[in-house]
């Protein structure tokens, strides 16, 4: 289970979130909606582990987080994994896509250009496309590679911030249905973030709906 209870995060002395609580089951997917503004990718990145809150806590699976960004154990690190509603602003322009899919490997030593060229064939990725920069690329075809990246290291748990908004149909459901095929062969615990409750009511068992509103 990863659990945050009662998350209070705030920038300049005002509140961005204050009291909020949320979980996500294995095998689940919850939805997470709200206005713009209203915190929904700050609680993503307090549970990805990128942010400390004011207040609150974070447990995955058990074991409490009492430690943040980088100098969090890595095995807790590992467990969950962020995907982005923009992906240019979230990959080394420098990198080919096959280096920005292999990055979690490498960091982690386990490199495994097999695995990589399996994941890019899963999101829909030709191997031509691997070899290009994401300049040379469109928004849909990066956040395919973002998505790869992201199950490199076997997550278990995803959270997807708003992976769909900038993309036409045909990839929302394509990447859709690839998070759905990844959580049924691992069990794996996926919160999705999204201003369209129509697709999170397709998509999430539940639905959590923040109204606060950010700075």
């Amino acid at each position: 289970m990863l659990r945050a209870h009662d998350i209070t995060v705030g920038y300049g002395g005002r509140p961005v979130l204050s009291g909020v609580s949320i979980e996500v089951p294995p095998g689940r997917t919850v939805g997470l909606g709200g206005p713009s503004g209203c915190g929904k990718s700050t609680l993503a990145r307090v549970l990805s582990l990128m942010l400390r809150p004011l207040s609150g806590g974070v447990s995955i699976d058990g074991a409490d987080v009492t430690r943040w960004r980088q100098r969090a154990p890595r095995d807790l690190r590992t467990r969950v994994a962020l995907l982005y509603q923009q992906p240019r602003v979230a990959v080394d322009p420098r990198l080919t896509l096959r280096e920005i899919i292999s990055e979690p490997l490498a960091a982690a030593g386990r490199p495994s250009s097999s695995l990589v060229t399996e994941l890019a064939a899963e999101v829909g990725l030709t191997g031509d496309l691997l070899t290009r920069r994401p300049h040379e690329v469109s928004d849909g075809q990066l956040q395919r590679a973002c998505l790869a990246r992201a199950l490199t290291l076997e997550p278990g748990y995803l959270i997807c911030d708003e992976m769909t908004t900038m993309l036409d149909a045909s990839t929302q459901a394509h990447l859709v249905a690839v998070v759905r095929s990844y959580q049924a062969r691992t069990g794996a615990g996926v919160l999705a973030i999204s201003h369209d409750q129509v697709l999170l009511d397709r998509w999430a068992h539940a639905t959590l709906t923040l109204t606060g509103r950010a700075t």
